[in-house]
């Protein structure tokens, strides 16, 4: 067992932000964590405390005393570089090639094209989920909420012709390009699936796992229209870290992640 087992591990976890799926990939790993919960303020921003936490004031970030009293602590912030962070220095081998797919075919090390596909998807989705999806999914929310803002009777129509053209114009289109694009993702997986990158679970599904259940909880996807995306979700929500992780949300007033 690494030395790095010693480590506290603190999860700074924000009300209704995206911090289980790093809680989940700590689930995974077997780690021993704490969670430190915080509460938005009415505005629905960070309370200013997190900024004690990282110049940025976001969740989730992560708080590591390593093992070793001289240590100082480690903050790390963003999901992805905690993901791999997490996965570098606490999985063993097994738990490491299934989280993170093998690099190179067997013979092929350092070869251009010698990379797994399932190692490649995992590269792209890395950066696909926040970088372009998330995205998307961002600008749906703030022109919900601007629809449903109290704002002056007389300014409605202007406020919700905005939004309808916004949706009709762009963000329709990009949901069925990008969940399309999904829905063939999962249907070619290497291996035969069932996830994402092949047979294991990796951190491109717990990634993953956020804006797929946001699409059906948004209405932006059907059973009938998207039934690999469907199943896909209903599978996370079996997988025994996605569990452990409910249980611990609850501890800090959060629900269950993939409603």
């Amino acid at each position: 067992m690494s030395a790095n087992r010693g480590a506290k591990i603190g999860l700074n976890w924000l009300e209704r932000s995206r911090a289980q799926r790093i809680a989940w990939v700590m689930e995974e790993l077997n780690l021993e964590y704490s969670i430190q919960p915080f509460k938005r303020n009415p505005t629905g921003t960070a309370p200013a405390e997190l900024k004690k936490i990282h110049p940025l004031g976001k969740s989730p970030t992560v708080s590591i005393q390593p093992p070793s009293p001289t240590s100082k602590p480690i903050i790390l912030a963003e999901t992805s570089p905690i993901m791999n962070y997490l996965v570098e220095h606490f999985a063993d081998e097994a738990t490491s090639t299934k989280l993170i797919p093998r690099k190179y075919e067997p013979g092929k090390e350092k070869e251009l094209g010698g990379e797994t596909e399932a190692w490649m998807r995992h590269e792209f989705y890395d950066s696909y989920v926040e970088g372009s999806l998330m995205s998307v999914l961002q600008i749906k929310l703030v022109f919900d909420a601007l629809q449903n803002a109290p704002i002056p009777f007389f300014l409605k129509p202007i406020t919700n012709f905005i939004a309808s053209k916004v949706s009709s114009e762009f963000l329709d289109n990009e949901f069925k390009t990008h969940f399309g694009f999904l829905e063939e993702q999962l249907a070619t997986a290497p291996d035969g699936g069932p996830y994402m990158c092949g047979k294991d679970l990796t951190l491109a599904d717990i990634q993953l796992s956020v804006p797929v259940s946001m699409g059906f909880a948004l209405g932006l996807l059907s059973r009938s229209e998207y039934p690999l995306l469907h199943g896909y979700v209903e599978r996370l929500k079996r997988e025994r870290g996605y569990k452990r992780v409910v249980e611990r949300a609850s501890e800090v007033g959060e629900g269950a992640m993939l409603e």
